[in-house]
């Protein structure tokens, strides 16, 4: 066994880094003419083959907007299910359809598919472009469905920190956790694409940011699969993600 993925156990995939939301805090930046998508045939053929080897114990899909290629969610979630991978999630910002009767069937076909948990971006810079009204009636029919389900906010400095973006966030909460709906500690905005470009002057020049997503490159505990299939230097519509993990050498 690679001595420097021994103690691999989790599956990350970007599904696609198109998106329903053009945020200011965004790493990821503009989303301009981003529309590409993972083959979600090819994502679940490696979900599948890598858990026959290794003891996978948990499996994310995420993006950009997850949601707008529900299909390949499924899919790599199913594999998960096929693979008994116990913690199945998915992160989303709720906002792929106004159609209610496509977002229940799309609620419909993530728990027939597996999926567990899953954590719903909801705060001050998702909801300038992303209307609340239907990521509401997503989050109840998530809660309906019996998939557990978190509100998942992006803080700005810190949670305690009173910004306007934050107070604004707090709003936002109020009115999920009063309709009954449980709010995660979220994550602090890493200095990163359109927040260094928005929201500059609220990290300081002389603090040091740890970018909380960089692991040891010596020991691998998570793999994280990109729209175009590539991962720890290979590329799984090219290689074996078996072999891919096996080859690996840190940089």
């Amino acid at each position: 066994m690679n001595e420097y993925t021994k103690n691999l156990n989790r599956i990350e995939f970007v599904v696609t880094l198109a998106c329903s939301g053009k945020c200011k805090h965004c790493s990821q930046g503009e989303h301009i003419y981003q529309r590409g998508h993972i083959d979600g045939s090819v994502a679940a053929d490696a979900v599948l083959k890598l858990a026959s080897v290794r003891k996978i114990d948990s499996l994310m899909t995420f993006g950009g907007e997850p949601l707008l290629f529900f299909e390949d969610v499924c899919k790599i979630q199913c594999a998960a299910k096929e693979a008994s991978i116990p913690n199945k999630e998915l992160i989303t910002n709720g906002f792929f359809s106004k159609d209610e009767n496509k977002i229940q069937s799309v609620v419909d076909k993530l728990f027939e598919s597996g999926v567990n948990k899953i954590l719903l971006s909801v705060d001050a810079f998702h909801q300038e472009t992303i209307p609340i009204k239907p990521v509401k009636f997503f989050a109840e029919c998530v809660k309906k469905q019996g998939i557990e389900i978190q509100v998942h906010p992006a803080w700005l400095v810190d949670s305690d920190d009173d910004n306007p973006y934050n107070l604004r966030t707090k709003k936002l909460l109020e009115e999920f956790s009063s309709a009954g709906f449980d709010i995660s500690s979220g994550n602090v905005i890493f200095p990163n694409g359109n927040a260094v470009k928005y929201l500059s002057e609220y990290f300081k020049d002389n603090q040091i940011h740890k970018n909380p997503y960089v692991q040891n490159p010596e020991d691998i505990r998570a793999i994280c699969i990109s729209p175009d299939g590539e991962v720890l230097n290979g590329n799984i519509y090219v290689n074996s993600i078996i072999d891919i993990v096996e080859n690996y050498l840190p940089h």
